[in-house]
Formats: structure tokens, sequence, C-alpha cells
């Protein structure tokens, strides 16, 4: 059943320096095709949209043939395979009209230089050296070593935030990154570990998961074939 004359649209402003506005329909569409799968609490907090606007516009959506719901033991959204076509579609049609291209292609190389210290930091989290200097476990008892990971996490976070803020140039919906990622490095430096890879809320890493995605669907890149071209 194809889709739908309602969901599509946006706005393009400049004069306040913020980039292309999408509308909330393709932004909660966008939040599933970042997740995979996800509650509307979660696909709310991504699409930056209150969890009432995002649960009213994926019933619009379900109704559409866009989304489906799966409910059970683990209950969430995901788009059907017209969703995530549509999905695909608008997406191309506000990357052409807002003609940002080369903008979202500087910054995802740029994100690119980065991500590599990030995997790093990341596996430093869940491993450290033990006895022969092989790899065990991180249990987080040396309070030393976590606090120099999360030293190198705040180095990363202050090389990426400016990318972030320029890909928001260009796109609004970019903006919220770098306050999200923000706001997860604060809870780990306050004492919370989770929030630095754990998945299924907005850790470090989910976030950081989520922007590399965003980049690569923007551009029409599948990271399995990332770094092959």
């Amino acid at each position: 059943m194809p889709p739908v004359r309602r969901w599509g649209g946006g706005r393009l402003v400049g004069l306040d320096g913020m980039g292309h506005a999408s509308a909330p329909e393709f932004l909660v569409l966008h939040a599933l095709r970042l997740k995979g799968f996800a509650g509307t609490g979660a696909a709310a907090e991504t699409a930056g949209l209150t969890e009432e606007e995002a649960s009213a516009l994926l019933d619009r959506a379900k109704a559409d043939g866009l989304v489906m719901y799966r409910d059970g033991r683990i209950s969430g959204w995901s788009l059907t395979p017209n969703g995530r076509t549509h999905h695909g579609q608008l997406l191309a049609a506000e990357l052409e009209a807002g003609g940002y291209r080369d903008t979202v292609h500087a910054g995802y190389q740029r994100f690119l230089d980065i991500n590599s210290n990030l995997l790093g930091v990341c596996t430093d989290w869940q491993m450290r050296p033990g006895p022969a200097g092989q790899p065990v476990l991180n249990d987080h008892s040396d309070p030393s070593y976590d606090r120099g990971v999360i030293a190198r996490l705040r180095g990363i976070d202050d090389t990426v935030q400016p990318v972030c803020r320029e890909l928001g140039t260009c796109a609004e919906r970019f903006s919220g990154y770098g306050p999200r990622l923000n706001a997860a490095i604060d809870k780990v430096e306050a004492g919370d570990l989770d929030w630095l890879t754990k998945p299924m809320i907005d850790s470090y890493h989910t976030v950081w998961f989520e922007l590399h995605e965003d980049l690569l669907c923007t551009l029409g890149i599948e990271r399995s074939k990332e770094g092959h071209a």
C-alpha cells in the first residue's frame, strides 16, 4: 500500500543560523530508522518530540502501513518495508532540497577521524589489563583506571562537539546529538557508569552509534561497505 501525501515536508531556514527543520512526521520515522526497534519513549527522545506527539504520529504511521508495533516481553515499533523505502525517499528529498550534502560529507569525514578513538575507549571501558598483561573484564574496582578512560572520553567529546554544531547548521536534527552526548558523559563523570556503553538507554555509545548511522543513511552509505569505496 503506497503511503501517503501527509508524510514529509519540513522547512528551510537560514536567517537564524539553523539548518533544515524536518517535519515531525519524518523525524519519528527517522528515529526508527536509526534505532531499528524502539519503544515510544525512546523514539520520541531521538526525534526530539514529546512522547504524546510521537505516540500520535506512530499511530498514524501504523495506519498508513509505514510502521508496525510488536507487543510482548519486549514491545516497540519498527519500520515496515514500505516505511523504510518511504523514509529513504524523504531523506533523499531533504538532502536535495537543503543542498547540504557536501557539509554532511565533510562532517562525516571528521567523525570518522574520531570514531576509532571512541571505539578504543569503549573497549578499554569493558576490558582492562590483567595479570601478565592479558585483558580481563573491567569490574570497575580500579577508580584510577576508570578515571583515565573517562578523561579520554571527555577529550573525544570536546573534539566531536564542533562537528555536531556544524552539522546542525545544515540539518536541524543533527543539533540534538551534541547535547545528548554531553548529557551522557556528565552522568558518567558524576559516577553513573552505565551511561558510557549500556545499551537500551541514551548512553554515550548509544548516541554515538545513532549519529554514525544518521551520517551513513543521509549519505547513502551502507555500514557494511564503509571504508571500502
